[in-house]
């Protein structure tokens, strides 16, 4: 896992071929906005939550955020243990994103 600041995270993303944007908050803050193009699996799910990283390919690079970043270093952690190579958590998260917004 590899925590990865606003700026660096969003060059990272920005020039990633095999980017995968993942937003582990719940749908009620995922209502407020989000990153665009992201996908939701809600952190909180659990069992569910694993459940859904096990349809994911782990080939890809995972750009992980949440409200302020410490659900995303959680889910980042646990995709690492299950086989997840290349997650990267966006520190301060979502509510210090400064780039492009959708669905507000």
């Amino acid at each position: 896992m590899a925590d990865l600041s606003q700026e660096e995270w969003a060059a990272q993303l920005a020039k990633d071929e095999n980017a995968f944007l993942l937003d582990v908050r719940t749908e009620d803050e995922v209502a407020e906005g989000y990153i665009p193009n992201a996908t939701n699996i809600d952190i909180h799910l659990g069992q569910g939550f694993l459940d859904e990283l096990e349809k994911l390919d782990k080939s890809k690079s995972y750009y992980v955020y949440c409200r302020s970043g410490g659900r995303s270093g959680q889910a980042c952690a646990i995709m690492n243990s299950v086989g997840f190579e290349k997650a990267y958590n966006l520190e301060g998260g979502f509510m210090n994103w400064q780039g492009e917004v959708a669905g507000e």
